[in-house]
């Protein structure tokens, strides 16, 4: 008994040490904290993989006096409304450590392998993903989106080590995640329009583009935001007949697009803009702008917020989470992720609880994207005519104590429609129209 007893404490203390999460719920399960539309849809969730392949594209990270021109392999993440409930999967993943050695770990996941599909017609949302990292550090995002009604297609676009700080290494992601995510919406809606799997239930005539950090770059660059030419020999003269007056500028642009999530995009490098003069006032698709005010990898302001600002031709929206850095938009860690500060840093908040991150997004994400892909106008008061400040909202006549109950909104309260009233604070939520 007592030769028991110590092991069960040598067990609890090395999941102390490493940081294990008490019983490891799927992130995209939202907690009992969170905003109402946060909450999981009603379909069960099939995910699938499948591989694109680009013929003959230069590759800035290969070849001695110009690129080497090969074929672009893109691992594709799949998530859709499934017919049946399954028992779920555990994705297996890295992100490169330290030295650049990978270092591995799990997720929990809600979507089975390929569960049969949903009948019906859903909306077709590309999941761009930041760099270095993996589509299936945004599964929380893709099954959530798949369970209310969305195919969601996730690619990886497979970066150096970003240990590798090189200009060298760097032209890899800042050349291939615009003309990455412009290949796959187009061949995504190719395929859908002609009926195959898995994408014969995506809808190609409504398209959204979610982008984090380096994917968020991609996303406003394939919505119209014109590339700067100096990107030109930045990536050894691969985008130099994408940029502003090119001559295949206009194949960057994704079509029939209806919404952009763009959540902490990279808009500068290196204090030179990435975009030709209007730069994101090009932008006309309804923009979601997600961001941290601490966040000293793509700047606030100057940065996001100014992109926000410069979008003058769309409606666009700016949630700001107050003192919150850049990792914003990733699952938390995983007892792999917490030996080393290097590799908890990828994925964990100085300040916010990164399940609340997580679900407040998905609460505002999908609110936005049923307002403007769907079409469903009574998700417009989630979004317009918020209080800027969500911490001077009021809800007159609410008794004291712990209020489990969404705020209904105006004109009964200004709390922001779908919090709970105590759970309503360190954010701010702005909106412009388009002029």
């Amino acid at each position: 008994m007592k030769k028991s007893t110590k092991a069960l404490f040598a067990v609890a203390a090395a999941a102390v040490l490493i940081g294990a999460a008490p019983g490891a719920e799927p992130p995209a399960r939202p907690g009992v904290d969170a905003p109402e539309l946060a909450r999981l849809g009603a379909y069960p969730v099939g995910v699938a993989d499948l591989e694109l392949v680009q013929p003959d594209r230069p590759n800035p990270l290969k070849g001695k006096d110009r690129p080497l021109v090969e074929d672009r392999h893109l691992p594709l993440k799949i998530w859709y409304p499934a017919a049946v409930s399954g028992p779920g999967t555990t994705y297996r993943t890295a992100l490169s450590g330290e030295t650049g050695v990978d270092v591995p770990f799990t997720i929990p996941g809600i979507a089975t392998p390929g569960a049969r599909q949903s009948t019906g017609r859903f909306p077709l949302v590309i999941l761009a993903h930041g760099y270095g990292n993996a589509p299936e550090l945004l599964a929380w995002l893709g099954e959530n989106l798949a369970s209310k009604g969305y195919v969601v297609v996730a690619p990886a676009f497979r970066d150096p080590p970003i240990s590798d700080r090189s200009a060298f290494a760097f032209a890899g992601p800042l050349s291939r995640r615009p003309l990455d995510i412009a290949f796959v919406a187009a061949e995504v809606q190719r395929r859908a329009r002609a009926g195959r799997a898995p994408f014969a239930a995506a809808d190609p005539d409504r398209t959204a583009l979610i982008g984090y950090s380096m994917g968020g770059y991609g996303v406003l660059t394939t919505a119209g935001a014109p590339l700067d030419p100096w990107l030109g020999g930045a990536t050894r003269g691969v985008l130099a007949p994408y940029a502003a007056g090119g001559a295949n500028a206009e194949l960057l642009k994704v079509a029939h697009l209806k919404a952009v999530v763009a959540i902490a995009p990279a808009v500068r490098l290196q204090d030179k803009a990435l975009w030709a003069g209007s730069g994101v006032a090009a932008v006309t698709a309804p923009t979601l702008f997600i961001v941290g005010s601490q966040d000293h990898v793509v700047g606030y302001d100057p940065g996001v917020r100014t992109a926000f600002d410069q979008e003058v031709h769309a409606s666009r929206y700016l949630l700001t989470f107050k003192e919150a850095g850049h990792s914003i938009a990733l699952s938390g860690a995983p007892p792999e992720m917490r030996r080393t500060f290097w590799d908890i840093d990828w994925l964990e908040d100085a300040v916010w609880r990164k399940d609340r991150l997580l679900a407040v997004q998905a609460h505002f994400i999908t609110a936005f994207l049923d307002r403007y892909v769907k079409d469903d106008a009574t998700k417009a008061s989630f979004l317009d005519g918020l209080t800027p400040d969500s911490g001077t909202g009021t809800w007159p006549g609410l008794p004291r104590g712990r209020i489990a109950a969404f705020s209904p909104g105006a004109p009964t309260a200004t709390v922001w429609k779908g919090f709970q009233p105590s759970k309503a604070t360190g954010m701010m939520f702005e909106h412009k129209p388009a002029s």
